[in-house]
C-alpha cells in the first residue's frame, strides 16, 4: 500500500553546497549565430509610417533576410537545439548567468559529445550553404525593394559555430597572498553561489517531477465522453528518462525528494505504455498510487524553501 510521504527536515544546505563544490564544474556552452532579422534603415522606416499614415518616431519595423522554415535552415537550428538539450540535460542550474554545473567524471563524455555535434552542425551548415544561392533569390522576390545584397555575407560557412569550455568558478590563489580579506570574500561568495545552486536543483527536479506525475495522472485516470483518454508513449518515457537523470545527478540533498522519486520510479517500474493501455485495470491502479505521490509533491512545492538572492559584493568607494 502506497503511503503519503511525511515531511522530514532538508540536508543543510552547506553539506551539499560543499558535495557539489567538490564534484562538479562549471560548463559554459555558446553559440556564433548569423542574424537573420534586420531594422529597416530610416528611409525605408519613413516609407513605411507614410504608407500607415503613422509617426515615424512612434515605428518599428524590421525585415527577415532568410526564410527560416526552409529544411536546410531548420535542419541547423535543430542541431542547436539538441546541443542546448543535452547541455541542460547532464547538467545541473548554477546561479551566474551561462554558467551550469556538470560531474566531473562526465566531462570527458560531454567534450566527446559536443565535438559530434560540431561535426553534425558543420555537415549541416555545409548543405546550407548549398541552397543559400537559391535561399537569397527566393528574398529577393519576397522582400522587394526592401532586398539589398549587402544584408548577405558571401559565405555562411564561419557564421555558425558552437563553443564550450570549463572555467573555474573558485577563488583565485594568488588573491590569497595579494588580500587574504579580499580572499575571504570571494570565498564566502562562492560558497553561497553553490549553496543557491542545491536550491536551484532541488526546485528543478520538483517541479519537472511534480509536472511529469501530474499529466500522466492526468492521462490514465482522467476521461474524455466516458472514455479513457488518450495518451502518449512520452508520457511514461519522460518519467523513466526524468528516473535515470535524477539518479545521475541528483545530490541528495533533500530526503523527501529522494523518497518521493523512488516511490514514482517503484510505481512505473516494469510498467510500460502500451501495458498501460491494454490493461484497464493495471491502468487504474497505477493511476491510484500515482496520485498519491502526486498529492505528496504539491506539499513538497509549496513547503520549498524561498530562492535566494545572490548580491555581488560591494566595496567602498575611496
Amino acid at each position: 500500500m502506497t503511503t503519503l510521504v511525511e515531511p522530514k527536515p532538508l540536508v543543510q544546505a552547506h553539506t551539499a553546497g560543499q558535495r557539489l563544490r567538490t564534484t562538479m564544474a562549471a560548463v559554459r556552452l555558446s553559440f556564433t549565430w548569423l542574424g537573420v532579422r534586420k531594422s529597416l534603415t530610416t528611409a525605408q522606416k519613413a516609407q513605411a509610417a507614410e504608407s500607415f499614415g503613422a509617426e515615424e518616431k512612434f515605428l518599428s519595423a524590421g525585415k527577415k533576410l532568410l526564410d527560416t522554415r526552409h529544411p536546410a535552415f531548420r535542419a541547423v537550428t535543430t542541431i542547436r537545439g539538441a546541443i542546448q538539450s543535452y547541455w541542460r540535460g547532464v547538467s545541473l542550474p548554477f546561479p551566474e548567468p551561462g554558467l551550469r554545473l556538470i560531474r566531473q567524471d562526465r566531462i570527458a563524455a560531454f567534450d566527446d559529445q559536443l565535438r559530434t555535434y560540431r561535426e553534425d552542425l558543420a555537415d549541416a551548415v555545409a548543405t546550407l550553404q548549398d541552397q543559400y544561392a537559391g535561399l537569397k533569390q527566393a528574398a529577393r522576390q519576397q522582400l522587394g525593394e526592401l532586398y539589398c545584397i549587402s544584408d548577405y555575407p558571401a559565405s555562411l560557412t564561419e557564421l555558425f559555430a558552437v563553443e564550450w569550455d570549463f572555467p573555474s568558478v573558485e577563488p583565485p590563489d594568488y588573491l590569497r597572498q595579494l588580500s587574504p580579506e579580499l580572499y575571504e570574500q570571494e570565498r564566502q561568495r562562492i560558497t553561497a553561489r553553490f549553496d543557491e545552486a542545491v536550491r536551484l536543483a532541488e526546485e528543478a527536479f520538483t517541479s519537472e517531477l511534480a509536472r511529469l506525475v501530474s499529466h500522466l495522472t492526468d492521462r490514465l485516470a482522467g476521461t474524455v465522453d466516458g472514455q479513457p483518454k488518450v495518451f502518449r508513449d512520452t508520457a511514461v518515457t519522460h518519467l523513466q528518462e526524468f528516473f535515470e537523470r535524477f539518479q545521475s545527478l541528483s545530490i541528495h540533498s533533500n530526503a523527501d525528494l529522494d523518497r518521493l522519486v523512488e516511490q514514482a520510479r517503484s510505481i512505473l517500474s516494469g510498467v510500460g505504455a502500451d501495458r498501460l493501455r491494454d490493461a484497464p485495470a493495471l491502468r487504474q491502479h497505477v493511476a491510484t498510487q500515482l496520485s498519491v505521490v502526486q498529492s505528496a509533491m504539491e506539499g513538497l512545492l509549496v513547503n520549498r524553501p524561498r530562492r535566494s538572492i545572490i548580491r555581488p559584493s560591494r566595496r567602498e568607494e575611496p
